[in-house]
């Protein structure tokens, strides 16, 4: 650098030597100067005043008063993320993560999970603005769980992933409530919906094991042994338990009569209740083997447990295990749907308030119009996420309020799945593409980024994989003797209906019809060809009931009075995508049993496992 462009012609060299300032104005990169550009990063706003969806949605669906108080505490809450809640989260992964302390210094076992403070303050948080006790109360009726799912979408981002435990308190609740709230859990039920910090609990799910995964009925082997007082004690080896430090757990297990008989498969499961800790605060036959390494989600203690002896209550009716748990799976799933589509939102925020401020090639990145245009196909996909969500919150609100029609229930019953499948696998894209937002920084681990991608990938896997929803979606199908599927077809009609006095809405209602038409089409045939062509489909087919019911909320939204220019936008370019992907792949002859022989020879091809050699 010439000393013209670094130091003004006014500044002489005597004064340089007077003035060690004026020196380093000379010389910039000198000792402690590293040179005068700073890059500023991008700042946390108040997210439910930035959401412009969200607003739009809460003034078009809640009536006057509600819509009233609940802006009011949602704006506040907004507002306490920003001041308290966001910092805290970030303490939960760079403070210290889970540590296990298996004996104290005197050699006695203790299994004692060690987690930072922030951890603990945010279960205070969570108890002090209702995030389980919202949808319980009631207090609106069928809007309550609505307006709990949308406290999660703002909370989630920045809670350090304690939306982890409350997704499984959540989900205990709902169970203890499916249950007819029994007298023996009511006093559970009161933490678990508690408002008092020194009263509210969280609760585990520990299903999985060895065998682990989706496929309990085979993978259980958790024994439950009959005791004189109509308690039980389990036996057995729980290989994965997400927030072992929680309160109390839900989970499985196999029993045992005095014969020492054993039931397996599905019918030998029923659903127990325990508490991870006595009256003593001593573990209720539980020995913590080790903590899981995992790619994100670190915050969360994850464990292995060795169950000898737990002390448990049987909750189900016997062997019905797994259709009782059920309403917990329900629950848990659309919390991951929640965590979808908030990452996609705060990544995207966040990516706009830094394009203001990251000036390259002459102009801000705001103002180039490619980055603009990546952006634009970012905000189409969290619309898109963020209006299922909202669907499935109020059917659920419904449901729970019993104010749902036999379609609504039906709807639920699909939509569910459909939810937490698409929009894992869309979150995992979006915040992909929000990192690249920010060039380099974006691979920074102390910017806090990176950690939004590793936690994203969780939501594809936790609570079933993408192909695993995909075949939930067609046992719900046949289940049902088709009713969800006409559950489905009437809604979308009923959605596209509402478009038929917006011209600028003709074309994307136009293409969305056509898919749907594919799609009848597609599921009247493929009743004929049996079982193997549907499970090859699974995957495609889940994916087209997503775009075509997403497209239809898109069109239903920015037919709305009250909606924005931008909305019909995002409804236009969103029937822009192929809309039905399963009619396309059949018509390819992609679910062929010839297909289905050549992608295993293009998998194993030079694999000593092919044909059986291994």
């Amino acid at each position: 650098m010439s000393s013209k462009s670094a130091v003004s012609p006014a500044i002489s060299n005597e004064d340089s030597k007077s003035h060690p300032v004026l020196e380093e104005l000379r010389m910039p990169f000198s000792r402690s100067m590293i040179g005068s550009f700073f890059q500023e990063q991008p700042k946390l706003g108040n997210q439910f005043l930035e959401d412009a969806l969200l607003q739009s949605y809460l003034r078009k669906h809640l009536p006057p008063l509600v819509l009233e108080q609940a802006s009011r505490d949602l704006e506040r809450f907004g507002q306490r993320i920003v001041e308290e809640i966001n910092s805290l989260g970030r303490e939960c992964e760079l403070t210290y993560l889970p540590q296990l302390q298996q004996y104290d210094a005197w050699g006695c076992r203790i299994d004692r999970i060690i987690t930072c403070p922030a951890w603990k303050r945010m279960k205070e948080l969570s108890a002090e603005e209702g995030l389980i006790a919202e949808a319980y109360e009631r207090k609106y009726s069928s809007w309550s769980r609505l307006i709990q799912v949308v406290k999660l979408y703002l909370y989630s981002p920045s809670s350090g992933l304690f939306t982890c435990p409350l997704a499984m308190t959540d989900g205990a609740a709902k169970v203890i409530e499916t249950l007819g709230s029994p007298v023996a859990l009511q006093d559970a039920f009161k933490h678990l919906t508690s408002r008092d910090p020194n009263q509210f609990w969280t609760s585990g799910q520990w299903m999985t094991e060895r065998k682990g995964g989706s496929d309990v009925a085979h993978g259980t082997e958790t024994m439950a042994y009959p005791k004189p007082d109509g308690t039980y004690t389990l036996h057995g080896y729980k290989w994965f338990t997400s927030a072992t430090d929680s309160d109390m757990s839900l989970t499985l297990g196999r029993m045992v009569d005095e014969q020492g008989h054993i039931i397996q498969g599905t019918k030998g499961l029923s659903l127990f209740y325990l508490e991870v800790r006595d009256s003593k605060g001593q573990l209720n036959g539980i020995e913590v083997q080790r903590l899981k390494d995992k790619l994100g989600t670190r915050q969360v203690p994850t464990a292995e447990l060795l169950l000898d002896g737990v002390k448990a209550m049987r909750i189900s009716p016997e062997g019905r295990g797994v259709a009782s748990i059920s309403s917990m799976l329900s629950i848990t799933r659309i919390h991951n749907a929640i965590f979808s589509a908030a990452s996609m939102r705060r990544i995207i925020n966040l990516a706009r308030e830094y394009a203001s401020k990251r000036f390259v090639f002459g102009k801000l990145i705001k103002d180039h119009p490619l980055h603009i245009q990546t952006m634009a196909r970012m905000e189409v996909e969290a619309r898109g996420a963020f209006l299922l969500l909202m669907e499935v919150a109020r059917l659920l609100g419904l449901e729970e309020t019993n104010m749902a029609t036999e379609q609504d229930q039906h709807l639920l019953r699909l939509l569910t799945p459909i939810a937490k499948l698409y929009t894992g696998k869309q979150a995992v894209a979006v915040v992909s593409e929000g990192l690249e937002c920010f060039g380099g920084q974006g691979y920074m681990e102390d910017t806090g980024l990176p950690a939004m991608l590793r936690d994203a990938q969780v939501l594809t896997i936790w609570e079933g994989t993408t192909n695993i929803l995909s075949l939930d979606i067609l046992r719900s199908v046949i289940k049902s003797q088709g009713q969800v599927l006409s559950a489905f077809f009437s809604a979308v009609q009923e959605n596209l209906e509402a478009s038929s006095n917006v011209p600028e809405l003709s074309q994307p209602t136009a293409r969305l019809l056509q898919a749907l038409q594919h799609l009848k089409d597609f599921t009247q045939s493929a009743g004929t060809k049996g079982s193997n062509f549907m499970e090859l489909a699974a995957r495609d087919f889940a994916y087209s009931l997503a775009k075509i019911f997403i497209g239809s909320l898109l069109v239903e939204h920015a037919a709305w009075a009250g909606a924005t220019d931008t909305s019909i936008y995002c409804a236009q370019r969103w029937s822009e995508q192929d809309l039905c992907p399963v009619n396309k792949a059949e018509v390819s002859g992609c679910y062929s049993s010839e297909t289905a022989s050549m992608d295993r020879q293009l998998v194993y091809e030079k694999s000593p496992l092919l044909m059986g050699k291994q």
